[in-house]
């Protein structure tokens, strides 16, 4: 028969038949017994309270002290409580029933129905309803190991922790009571009203609040935004948290990863460091930068470190790179009046703003500052800063634009460019508009003026219209391509229609003053406008010269 029955056995019989003297049965009169000094204080249990005590001698070997009702036993700082126990002192071992409670140097209190503790390794292995609680968190579990030396709890049947509304669960669990941190292993589920977490691993700070993933770790919060990590923290009390090891973030339709996320929900602050990549599925766009700020309450970005955005499109993406870029939403803009956004360069409505705007997809703008450059097939640019309106898809480039498409450059103070289904429409030029048409090298078609609107068709420059002191340059060919003439003209208003990339012919609305030369008379480098200059050398010629 075991040693658990054999007490617990001697126990109920002693309990259910009243004691006789004899040499081998001692009961002694006093309520409350003290060991003797003298032994090891860290080793010795003190009884320091039992309604009944009993001396007991099985053989020459085994004596036995049983003791019930109110039962108080101490062990250094630790005080042990039960309805009855048997304590065996050969083996250095007792066992204890009923309401067994033990308080470790009063920072830690266990409960259960059934102890058996080692006295000389102070650890005590508790059933039976198990509860343990350090006045923050309580864990409950079908059994425990608890380590009075190293305050460290183990449980291998499953085991809850409970803090305030944090519920968590696992298979198994080391609880660390000095340090107040539990060790979470096997199918760890955490559920708060918060969030929620499913991981097979991870840590947990009872006083602090916070959770350390230390494995592959689903995290989903009660905005349905979702979390997938290897390691990082998320403390409850402040709604921080980092997570590194390349994190994936999930909100809404905005996928988010880099090398590190941090994330502060009491702010709405976040920032992702390292090869970071935005993806918003609703505006069809990416960015890819060093390190991203986003302000999740007012929904707008801050990307620097070599940042990327790409307008994804069917078969020609645009790509803007810059020093920085910067995303928000059109009805936070500062310039509003009486519910309208007005443009600020040529005072004219952009949109109507209402309440569902605000949820709209179209309700963005981005920002770009610094070395700006843009890249498609059918269309580069280059600015000091950009402003671009998902509400109207128009690029406006400010600072020394220059805009290519195919074989055309144009220059100007203010650029913008119209885009439709994503594809350059319409181009603006506000002052010292300037085209350049390359035909060969060093041979160029150029056209100058104060404004200047051009047309696209098929991403090619299709017809520009000049107005205010246009001038043109362009070299007259026969059918067969052969140069005959050049014409340098002067006119208020003119239209240049292109066939093929190339100048087809130029139409004067007004008054037109101007030479036409042999070829012979002149030399291609001659013939330049006031200010020209072609700036390919500068051009984007591929997607990965921005990365």
């Amino acid at each position: 028969m075991k040693a658990k029955n054999i007490y617990h056995f001697l126990l109920a019989a002693w309990l259910a038949v009243p004691c006789v003297s004899s040499s081998q049965v001692v009961t002694p009169a006093p309520v409350m017994v003290v060991a003797q000094p003298g032994s090891d204080s860290l080793k010795r249990v003190d009884i320091l309270e039992s309604r009944h005590l009993t001396l007991m001698k099985l053989n020459d070997s085994v004596n036995l002290q049983i003791l019930a009702g109110n039962v108080r036993l101490k062990q250094g700082t630790a005080l042990f409580r039960c309805d009855s126990c048997v304590i065996n002192d050969n083996t250095h071992t007792f066992e204890a029933w009923g309401n067994v409670h033990i308080n470790d140097a009063d920072t830690t209190n266990v409960y259960a129905s059934h102890l058996r503790y080692l006295i000389n390794k102070r650890i005590a292995y508790l059933d039976g309803g198990v509860r343990l609680t350090d006045g923050k968190g309580t864990l409950t579990t079908p059994d425990l190991e608890y380590d009075l030396n190293t305050d460290i709890g183990i449980y291998k049947h499953g085991g809850k922790v409970v803090n305030k509304k944090t519920v968590l669960t696992s298979r198994e669990g080391y609880y660390y009571a000095s340090l107040r941190d539990v060790y979470f292993k096997n199918n760890v589920e955490l559920k708060d009203p918060a969030y929620y977490i499913k991981t097979d691993s991870l840590l947990y700070n009872t006083q602090s609040q916070t959770t350390r993933f230390i494995a592959e770790t689903f995290i989903k919060d009660s905005s349905g935004r979702t979390i997938e990590t290897k390691e990082g923290f998320y403390n409850v009390a402040t709604g921080k948290a980092e997570f590194g090891r390349r994190p994936i973030i999930r909100d809404g339709k905005m996928y988010i990863t880099g090398d590190n996320v941090a994330i502060d929900d009491s702010t709405g602050i976040s920032q992702a460091k390292g090869n970071v990549i935005i993806i918003d599925s609703a505006q069809g766009t990416t960015i890819i930068a060093g390190e991203v700020f986003r302000d999740n309450k007012k929904d707008r970005m801050l990307a620097t470190r070599k940042p990327l955005m790409i307008i994804k499109q069917d078969s020609d993406s645009i790509y803007v790179a810059a020093d920085t870029l910067f995303s928000a939403r059109l009805t936070d803009l500062p310039n509003k009046k009486d519910s309208l956004l007005i443009d600020t360069l040529n005072n004219t409505k952009v949109v109507d703003l209402n309440k569902k705007e605000k949820n709209d997809s179209t309700n963005r703008y981005f920002e770009a500052y610094r070395n700006v450059r843009i890249f498609s097939d059918s269309m580069q640019a280059i600015c000091d800063s950009m402003y671009y309106s998902f509400k109207d898809s128009v690029f406006r480039l400010y600072q020394k634009p220059v805009l290519w498409a195919k074989e055309s450059q144009i220059t100007g103070d203010t650029v913008w460019v119209f885009t439709k289904n994503k594809k350059a429409d319409k181009v603006e030029v506000f002052e010292n508009s300037f085209l350049v048409n390359r035909i060969e090298p060093e041979v160029y078609n150029q056209i100058k003026s104060s404004r200047m609107d051009g047309y696209f068709v098929d991403g090619s420059v299709d017809s520009v219209r000049a107005k205010g002191l246009a001038e043109c340059i362009y070299y007259i060919q026969d059918e067969d391509s052969a140069y005959t003439g050049i014409n340098e003209s002067k006119c208020d208003v003119m239209d240049i229609y292109f066939k093929k990339q190339e100048l087809q012919k130029v139409v004067f609305r007004s008054d037109v003053t101007g030479t036409i030369w042999p070829m012979s008379q002149k030399q291609p480098s001659e013939m330049r406008l006031p200010n020209f200059i072609w700036l390919d050398d500068k051009r984007p010629k591929t997607k990965y010269e921005l990365f």
